[in-house]
């Protein structure tokens, strides 16, 4: 088949990436292979250009981007990220993971994500809720409710959901609470959500661990990425016994070899909103992150992190994935040589989008649940799909990557076959 004409992947970028992964769960698809070729095209890409007057009266333009992957299971389903950055082929490659995701913990979903160049930081409050309201605007002939529903992801939060959510209803002339999820509770969000990435990173952590014979207390943890995702598995991990010997964010990389004192350490982050500085632990250089001893590693920042060259220093014995597509290709390759077992982004941390799930189904029915429901609800989801996903690469001898794309493909390719081809 062709390549596509509009992207230019090489092995370890993200489009390229996940071709990859696709390559390996082939020959796992059977009689379904016939179809595989429709995970390898995104269903629809837009491009937008979000023209606004900034706050000193020039006008300045920004690219964005709205790619939906697969509708095939059900509406659309992905965050949007707003980075100086963000390409098409990222935003492509993260589409087609939440196509992944989606099906591995089966939810009634397909995989969007949306993006948009810029950096949120050189932008007042102001400037950033003209480009969100312009941006929702130009992508609204594709999302809603039952079409495609965006939430937070990189930079991108319940206040920019919420202006989304409001553009979208000023633009349709009816409130429409469920066209986005990671809402503020006051507009129809979920209880739970914030913390749901986080959760289900340590979740399906304590489940590996359990199978792998590592125990959680004194277990030495690493985390790369401070933020939502990272800060929440390191709290968890820590509250239930593990030590976090080191964590990195984008102001600097720490360490204790005793474990942080995980009350004192988010206090900090709150207040100075990163790591550096922290007065209980020892700055080192970023690089030198990757050399920290740990038994489990959580990276949880971009990407493309996990290189062939880190991964050959990495000294742990589980990764969990707590951003996507963390592991290159070329990465994964030495730690599957070196013996490390790595808990792929599509389980990891398919938390996220599980609450964003019970978030919409909540705005349907206008009937919310309580936190300990949701989080009840969430372990439930995650603890069998994990399961599922463990005892498939236990059955073919294959990698947990590739297993997960084996159930979530398979899931995603029979309701393919099953609906057939219009016209």
């Amino acid at each position: 088949m062709p390549n596509l004409s509009f992207v230019s992947p090489t092995r370890n970028s993200p489009w390229g990436t996940y071709l990859s992964q696709i390559d390996a769960v082939e020959p796992y698809l059977g009689h379904l292979g016939r179809w595989v070729e429709t995970l390898r095209r995104p269903k629809r890409a837009l491009i937008v250009d979000i023209p606004i007057e900034l706050d000193n009266g020039t006008i300045a333009h920004y690219e964005g981007y709205r790619v939906q992957h697969s509708l095939t299971r059900g509406p659309g389903k992905g965050g949007v990220r707003y980075h100086p950055d963000v390409t098409l082929e990222e935003v492509m490659a993260l589409s087609a993971w939440m196509t992944i995701k989606n099906a591995a913990v089966n939810l009634p979903y397909g995989g969007a994500k949306g993006g948009i160049r810029l950096d949120p930081a050189l932008l007042s409050m102001k400037e950033l809720e003209k480009v969100t309201r312009r941006y929702t605007s130009e992508i609204g002939i594709i999302i809603g409710p039952q079409q495609d529903i965006p939430a937070p992801d990189v930079n991108t939060n319940g206040k920019i959901m919420a202006w989304m959510m409001d553009t979208y209803s000023m633009n349709t002339g009816a409130t429409a609470t469920g066209v986005v999820t990671g809402k503020p509770i006051e507009l129809g969000g979920s209880l739970g959500r914030v913390a749901a990435t986080g959760r289900g990173v340590f979740v399906v952590g304590r489940e590996a661990m359990r199978r792998l014979n590592i125990n959680m207390e004194g277990a030495r943890v690493a985390v790369q990425g401070f933020g939502n995702v990272g800060s929440i598995a390191a709290k968890l991990f820590a509250a239930n016994g593990a030590k976090i010997v080191a964590v990195q964010d984008h102001t600097g990389t720490l360490v204790n070899s005793n474990g942080f004192d995980m009350a004192d350490l988010l206090d900090h982050v709150a207040k100075t909103r990163g790591v550096a500085g922290f007065k209980g632990g020892d700055m080192i250089a970023n690089e030198d992150f990757w050399d920290v001893k740990s038994d489990v590693l959580i990276p949880a920042a971009l990407e493309g992190q996990i290189t062939a060259e880190r991964a050959k220093r990495i000294t742990t014995r589980l990764v969990l994935e707590g951003a996507n597509g963390p592991t290159t290709p070329d990465g994964e390759a030495v730690l599957a040589d070196r013996g490390i077992v790595v808990v792929p982004d599509v389980i990891a941390n398919a938390g996220g989008v599980t609450v964003s799930y019970f978030e919409w189904v909540q705005d349907f029915s206008s009937f919310f649940w309580t936190e300990d429901e949701i989080n009840l609800r969430l372990d439930k989801i995650m603890i069998g799909a994990f399961k599922h996903i463990w005892e498939t690469g236990e059955q073919h001898k294959i990698p947990l990557r590739t297993a997960a794309f084996t159930v979530a493909c398979t899931r995603v390719l029979q309701a393919r076959e099953e609906r057939g081809l219009y016209p």
